[in-house]
């Protein structure tokens, strides 16, 4: 059984997890001018991997040995990286970023469905169906409904590609879902993301040399070089050792709520390095936001609730 309500380390560690992920943005900005979108993931994954490694054999931890538990890790790896990844690379070249964003924050509301209906202790209720949908409108709103002109538009590719982030997102779902076999097996969040990132280097490595030969490719500046180890070593590696500690401790549900927050960090990274402008719809936006987290939390609204039941007597 885990813990619905989060407490106040594990919002901490989702806030953080949001600022990882919000920085992947930048981090992947700059390495999409020299370098390939497939071999940008495989790098991604690669180094965060090697890292990881290293640290579990300085410190001397245990290394997952059984075929079993790696079979696992390789059904984790495709469902929260490999399939995803590539869904929502190929889905951006097709429309913008800001669509992409919007529909993949529909991440919360397929794992709310999916977790509803295999665990026992996620149960799907009205109150968190309306806290995804009114987060789901907060992104809509900050990232400006404009982004949404395209949606439905060309029923041949862009529409193709709106599937694409779809499918992702009920990738990311069935992963948190998946995912919570690790808890029960006895596996530490640390060990999780090793096997994780480890399969899915080792599924995408070759892909990545069929596809896009990198071996042919010009070397990269140093500063796209800085870009892909910052997205490997807190993008990737940190970020999935929160991940799946969140994971552990609240569940599918709640771990997928940082979909709702990293347009919000990536916003207020922006605006905190390269001095963007913070417009009104923001706060509108971030507020909606709110709203939606505080509505599946639910401890706001059982307050609220019994402060009102007892103000009536």
């Amino acid at each position: 059984m885990i813990n619905q309500n989060m407490g106040s380390k594990d919002w901490a560690m989702l806030l953080l997890l949001s600022f990882l992920w919000g920085g992947s943005f930048f981090f992947i900005g700059v390495a999409v001018t020299e370098l390939p979108p497939l071999t940008i993931v495989t790098l991604r994954v690669g180094i965060a991997a090697i890292t990881l490694w290293a640290v579990l054999l300085a410190a001397g931890y245990k290394v997952p040995k059984t075929l079993k538990l790696w079979r696992t890790f390789f059904v984790m790896g495709l469902l929260n990286n490999v399939i995803p990844f590539a869904l929502i690379v190929w889905g951006q070249t097709h429309i913008g970023a800001g669509l992409a964003s919007i529909i993949n924050a529909t991440t919360p509301l397929f794992t709310v469905l999916i977790a509803g209906t295999f665990l026992l202790d996620e149960h799907m209720t009205a109150q968190k169906i309306i806290g995804v949908l009114v987060g789901l409108l907060g992104v809509i709103v900050l990232i400006g409904p404009a982004s949404l002109s395209d949606l439905g538009v060309n029923m041949n590719m862009n529409t193709a590609a709106q599937l694409a982030i779809i499918g992702a997102a009920i990738a990311y779902g069935c992963a948190s879902v998946f995912g919570r076999r690790f808890n029960a097996l006895g596996i530490s969040p640390f060990s999780t993301a090793i096997g994780q990132l480890t399969a899915s280097t080792i599924i995408l490595l070759p892909l990545t040399l069929m596809l896009e030969r990198p071996d042919q490719l010009a070397i990269p500046s140093l500063d796209v070089w800085l870009a892909v180890l910052c997205l490997a070593i807190f993008s990737t590696a940190l970020g999935y050792i929160l991940f799946f500690r969140i994971l552990s401790s609240s569940g599918a549900t709640n771990v997928v709520l940082v979909t709702f927050l990293v347009p919000v960090t990536a916003s207020f990274l922006g605006w905190l390095i390269l001095d963007e402008q913070l417009h009104n719809r923001y706060f509108v936006g971030m507020a909606f936001i709110g709203l939606g987290l505080a509505a599946i939390d639910g401890r706001l609204w059982a307050t609220a609730k019994t402060a009102s039941s007892q103000s009536s007597l």
